[in-house]
């Protein structure tokens, strides 16, 4: 902790967080996007009335990765057509994309591979992607495989993890794990080895 005082950062910031990254979440509308942010936000379901998101919200939650704070800040952005010229603005500043399809609507996982070149065309070259099924506490309307959007994912090149909203399943998994990346790229030293993201998801999917 001294060494940061040292290099010039007021003390009060310190006890707020020591890293800070964007998230956004992104996919068609409908497929649970404001629900999952508010899910890990507040751990609260939004049952009832569906309202589309109007162009971008967005939340702030500090998570502890090995005893550093990262503070996520995650963008909650409208799935429709109109507000998509919205959103493509933000893309820039992202760290880190979490990438939505609904289980129970096959549409919304065929979109995903139009959202992926949306990814491709505006976002950073680096950026952390991660592909999740939503809505998996529907299983009895399940319209798509989970072997589906696996294999989709490995053709990408992203991990990826069904979840629910409802439930808070893989939810709060899905930004521990982009925060341990974000942590890692910052503050990784030269002989220690590159975290794996899929591997960690995997290992905490099998914990539980």
């Amino acid at each position: 902790m001294s060494e940061a005082r040292g290099n010039g950062i007021p003390p009060a910031s310190l006890q707020d967080y020591e890293l800070a990254g964007k998230v956004m979440l992104l996919g068609d509308s409908g497929v649970g996007k404001t629900c999952f942010l508010l899910q890990f936000k507040d751990g609260a379901f939004l049952s009832g009335t569906f309202i589309a998101t109007v162009g971008i919200d967005f939340r702030n939650k500090v998570v502890a990765v090995d005893g550093v704070k990262v503070k996520l800040q995650i963008w909650d952005t409208a799935g429709q057509e109109r507000f998509r010229s919205v959103t493509h603005a933000y893309y820039r500043d992202a760290q880190a994309l979490l990438l939505l399809y609904d289980i129970t609507s096959k549409m919304s996982f065929d979109n995903i591979r139009a959202w992926l070149t949306e990814i491709h065309e505006y976002a950073q070259k680096d950026v952390v992607i991660m592909l999740l099924g939503n809505k998996a506490d529907v299983s009895s309307e399940r319209m798509v495989r989970t072997e589906d959007g696996a294999s989709l994912a490995r053709e990408y090149g992203v991990p990826f993890m069904e979840t629910s909203a409802k439930t808070g399943m893989n939810v709060e998994l899905a930004f521990l794990a982009i925060a341990r990346e974000l942590k890692q790229r910052a503050m990784q030293l030269p002989d220690e080895p590159r975290f794996q993201i899929h591997d960690y998801i995997e290992a905490q999917q099998k914990r539980s």
